[in-house]
């Protein structure tokens, strides 16, 4: 979750061949007569088996004959097939700009939490609601309680959502996230959603310094009030309060070998290479002694913003004033139109409206339905028709104007 380093690339890797490796073990087989065969739990069925070192405990089989189990793969040549090439020095050091949590990749800068206000309201919080709080779809950052047990373990995070426990753990960057320089990472390579690496370090770093501090994030003792000014050297030094609430650990030389203990502690204790499909329990639960609790999962959530509903009727209209034109505005183009923040033209912007249609409406029109530029055509909703684009373009265009 959220590691965005070099190891968890590998990682993640090997994480999806892993899963595929897990479905050899309960897959059905296909006999010369065309009958299925299943394996017993445990065993290869039909199938010869290879070797047994998947890290999971699970089993690899013979490839033969084009097959691998019941699957069929291509034993086409690959011979002339263009790879690509190596990249060069530069184009490897252009990519490889994350942040470690140990502060490698950290570039020269710094940005107080008061500038990073600033930017946030300009930036982000058209998406991300006032102060981090959420809103419009998009994730929350700040907020939630960061109270911890006795193991150190933020206590929210561990709420069962089963009946008689009811609040759904908030997960923001003050109570979920392992490491702060991912923040950073993050901040840099994918924000602001129209215009991603438009910021200078010096800005993410405010930025970052900002949403901490939203947070409550001390560091070193010291609590980020709005002169507060961050750098390379202190967000190092960020220690989030889930630090340690991910297992296994993947971080450093040692997550590749961490990993694989993981998995094998866990085939010793379920069985290797067994495939639990109902009533699924860990023998050995997290300590390796005591049975794992089976919890019931419920629906009742009441710390849901908004909340669950099995109700699946559309939402009563709660403004009758509001026109057909304004209400498609509302749900396909205010997210890009409603702010400066996005590099489109904001409604209610006499100047960048007249610029607009200086064109002609035709043209306007036209390219609202075709798009242009970022803006995808009829604002991303195929469903609209050329005369709803032309409603939506004549609110915009009639909001902008000078009365």
């Amino acid at each position: 979750m959220f590691k965005l380093d070099r190891k968890s690339i590998i990682i993640g890797t090997s994480a999806i061949a892993t899963s595929a490796l897990l479905l050899s073990g309960c897959m059905s087989a296909t006999t010369g007569n065309g009958s299925a065969t299943v394996g017993a739990p445990g065993t290869a069925g039909n199938y010869a088996i290879k070797h047994k070192t998947a890290i999971d405990g699970g089993v690899v089989y013979e490839r033969k004959h084009g097959t691998y189990t019941a699957y069929r793969y291509n034993e086409q040549s690959t011979k002339g097939v263009n790879f690509g090439r190596t990249p060069t020095a530069n184009e490897l050091a252009a990519w490889d700009i994350d942040a470690l949590p140990d502060g490698s990749g950290l570039p020269e800068g710094e940005g107080s939490v008061e500038e990073g206000d600033e930017l946030f309201e300009a930036q982000c919080a058209a998406c991300h609601g006032d102060f981090g709080g959420g809103g419009n779809g998009y994730p929350q950052l700040t907020g939630g309680n960061q109270a911890k047990d006795e193991n150190g373990i933020v206590i929210t995070l561990k709420n069962q959502r089963e009946y008689g426990k009811t609040d759904a753990p908030k997960r923001t960057v003050g109570t979920y996230w392992p490491v702060a320089t991912t923040l950073f990472t993050y901040i840099r390579d994918a924000m602001p959603y129209a215009t991603p690496k438009s910021l200078s370090n010096n800005e993410v770093y405010a930025l970052t310094a900002y949403i901490l501090a939203q947070n409550s994030i001390e560091i070193d003792g010291e609590e980020m009030d709005d002169e507060y000014v961050l750098n390379a050297e202190k967000l190092t030094k960020v220690v989030l309060p889930n630090r340690n609430g991910f297992y296994p650990n993947i971080d450093g030389p040692t997550g590749p070998a961490d990993i694989k203990t993981f998995f094998a502690d866990r085939a010793k204790n379920i069985g290797s290479g067994v495939r639990c499909m109902t009533d699924c329990k860990d023998p050995g639960g997290q300590d390796g002694k005591t049975e794992a609790a089976v919890v019931k999962i419920g629906y009742e959530m009441k710390d849901v913003v908004p909340a669950y509903s099995m109700v699946r009727d559309l939402p009563p209209e709660i403004d009758n004033t509001i026109t057909k034109a304004e209400k498609m505005y509302n749900e396909n183009c205010k997210l890009c139109h409603g702010t400066d923040a996005m590099g489109a033209p904001r409604v209610g912007d006499i100047e960048a409206w007249r610029a607009v249609t200086a064109k002609g409406m035709e043209k306007v029109i036209y390219n609202s339905i075709n798009g242009m530029g970022g803006m995808p055509a009829k604002g991303g909703n195929e469903d609209l028709i050329p005369s709803e684009v032309k409603e939506i373009v004549d609110f915009m265009v009639e909001s902008s104007k000078e009365h």
